[in-house]
Formats: structure tokens, sequence, C-alpha cells
């Protein structure tokens, strides 16, 4: 069949095998360009690993450091008629190029939040890699069933205290609003913070413990995204903002709990980059863009793999890192920095419909986000005919 984008509004409801694999061999060539990273984990595990920073962790991992790598994802499979998702042809992509290089890659899909998946892991582990010294955790889910109760809970994007207006861009629309988002409940508070917490985090490490396959001086990490100002009423002040701050209140436990075999265990704040996440949550494709047009024209921009690399061998895995107040890892700093976000401020409340493609980068954030779907890449022939099969 012949594969073309299918958008509607945030959401891409299909994939091209051809051009995900054109982004897995992307984000290889730049980390081969890098060289290895400085010290080497041997072997790794990445829950969620099949899109976006997940991906770029096991991609770093494997040709940075020829480690053996170990994913969990959760995705579509193809059929002869409807193409599988983005994270299918990722996944599938990336073990056709560990197996080119004589890389272990081997992939559990499924429901990362279950039990049986965490057991099927752990026996692989025992099978075939013995003790993991790096585990990433980098899910995102709009839900989580809790394996213990069978209980689901739903996350929500709501301020936390009082109501807020802000501006963003719809993505169908073309153009630029205002938005009103109402506060949040207790409830929806509980229930974003048990779907995006540090709950699950906990749950991995302890399994992985208990079942004696984590290595002495193991480190783990869960990435996150903090912001500034523009950002704060629907991140930091927000129903998100309280899930983080249970992912430092997870991480100061596990350093607590297995300080017996000498667990790193760290927050990450990466930058603000264009996921399938990221695209859902009201006033991000505005900053985003706004953020990537300044970024840009101070030559500092970074995408997924550039971060991910960067973190991996100046920070993650340093015996003594550099932390900020809340004992996080940080690769945000320049997005963060005081003249970064000066010179967005200063455009937020010029920003209209009619000026947008002039004062932001909306082409760089589309061009990212087609790409998440394997769309938009040189080389890759989209008016020819492609089988949406493809096998791990």
């Amino acid at each position: 069949m012949v594969i073309k984008p299918k958008v509607r509004g945030f959401i891409c409801t299909n994939a091209h095998p051809t051009g995900c694999a054109a982004s897995v061999k992307e984000q290889i060539t730049y980390v081969h360009q890098q060289g290895d990273i400085t010290n080497k984990p041997k072997n790794v595990l990445v829950i969620g690993c099949s899109t976006g920073y997940g991906l770029a962790s096991r991609i770093t991992s494997a040709f940075g450091a020829g480690a053996k790598t170990l994913g969990i994802c959760f995705e579509k499979e193809p059929t002869e008629k409807r193409t599988g998702t983005a994270g299918w042809y990722n996944t599938a992509a990336f073990h056709k190029e560990a197996e080119n290089a004589d890389l272990y890659a081997k992939s559990i899909n499924g429901d990362a939040f279950s039990h049986e998946i965490k057991e099927q892991t752990v026996k692989i582990i025992k099978q075939d890699l013995g003790k993991i010294d790096l585990v990433v955790y980098s899910l995102a889910s709009p839900r989580r069933t809790d394996p213990d109760t069978g209980v689901s809970y739903m996350s929500t994007l709501k301020p936390v205290g009082d109501p807020i207006v802000s501006k963003t861009f719809n993505t169908s629309k073309k153009e630029v609003h205002e938005i009103s988002l109402e506060s949040a409940s207790q409830e929806e508070i509980n229930n974003t913070i048990k779907v995006m917490g540090g709950e699950d985090w906990e749950l991995w490490i302890q399994v992985l413990s208990e079942a004696g396959v984590l290595a002495d001086n193991c480190i783990t990490t869960s990435y996150t995204y903090i912001g500034k100002e523009l950002t704060q009423p629907i991140y930091g002040y927000a129903t998100i903002g309280k899930a983080k701050e249970d992912l430092d209140r997870a991480s100061a436990a596990l350093k607590q709990d297995y300080s017996s075999i000498g667990l790193k265990a760290y927050v990450t704040s990466l930058k603000a980059v264009v996921t399938q996440s990221s695209s859902a949550i009201p006033v991000m494709p505005l900053y985003i863009s706004l953020m990537y047009q300044v970024m840009k024209d101070d030559g500092v921009h970074e995408g997924v793999i550039e971060q991910i690399y960067g973190l991996f061998d100046q920070l993650l895995l340093a015996d003594n890192p550099p932390l900020d107040e809340g004992k996080r890892l940080r690769m945000d700093g320049v997005e963060t920095n005081d003249d970064i976000q000066g010179k967005i401020k200063a455009i937020w409340p010029k920003v209209t419909t009619e000026n947008f493609p002039v004062l932001g980068d909306y082409k760089g954030y589309n061009e990212d986000f087609l790409k998440l779907f394997g769309f938009g890449f040189d080389g890759v022939d989209y008016d020819a005919e492609v089988s949406p099969l493809a096998a791990w």
C-alpha cells in the first residue's frame, strides 16, 4: 500500500515502516558520530523503549556503549490492511540494526504496569543477561490498571488550585487562541499521581531486586519535564506537577530502600520536545514552537537523541553527577535559562494566528510531529508501495 499520514488533531493514526526505520538509523548515525560514551553500562532495561526519549535511551545504550538491551513497550502489530504503530516499526528497525551490529536486543510487547510483563522480564534477564546495571523508566501512558486491585485510573491535565486562562495553538484549526482550564478535583489529582507518579517505577525495582537481577551499584532513572513560568500552570502547578513530585519522592525512597546494593536512583528533567504525549498537552504546542524558534536562532536547539546522548555521556553514568536542589539530573538547563526564557516570554503576548508563522517555528514543530510516525524523511519515497508488515 501507499502510506500517507492520517492526522486528526494531535494524533496521527498511522505510521510509515520505512520512515520509522530511517528515524532509527538517523539516531544511530548521530551516536556513532559522537563516539563511545564514557562509562559503559553492560546490560540495560528500558521500560517504555519504542518512541521518544525511551527509544533514544535504547539506541544510545546499544550503539554508544555496546550494551545488551531489553525493552518493554505496548505497541499495535500491523496487519496486511492496517499499519502498526510507530513504536512497533521503531522497535522492528532497532532489532534489525542491532542484529546487523551483532548486538543483543530483545523486546517484550505488553502492559508494563502488569505483574505478567514484570515476570516475563525477570525470566529473560535470568536466562540471557544475569544482572541489569541500568534501568531506564520512560513510560508515558494516560491510563494505568493497578495490578493488585484491577482498578483502572486515568490521568488528567488540569491545574491545581485556581482555574487558568492561557494561550495555545490548535493544531487542527491552525490558530492561536485562549484556553480556559478548570481546576482538578482531589480525585483527579490522586488518579494522575497513580498513573504518572513513582509507584510503578518502585514496583519495577522491587520485582527486579527480589529476583536478584539488579547489579551492585545499579543506576535507574525516570524521565520528567519541569519547565518554567510559561508552562508552570499546566505542569508544575497542575495534576502532572503533583505526579512529578511523587517521582521525586520515589527517587529518594529507592535510594534509601536499596542502599545495600548501592542503587543510584535519579529523576532526570529533559528539555521540551515534540512527542506523542506533549502534543496532547494544552499550551505545549505553542510553547514548543516558540521555544524551537528561539533556540534555533541561538544555535542551541537539541532533539531527543542529542539530549539522551549528552545525559548518558555527561551525567547519568558519572560517579558523582551534579544535582539540582531537588536531587535531580538536569538536561534542560539551556531551555530554562533566563536568556532563552526571556526571549520566549517577550514573544508570548504578541503571538497571534496571523504572525505565528513568523514568530514561531511551527514548521519545525510539525515536521518533528510527522517524523514521530515516520513521515518527512529525506530519501524515503512516500509515493512507493510498501508492505505494512514488519516483524521483530
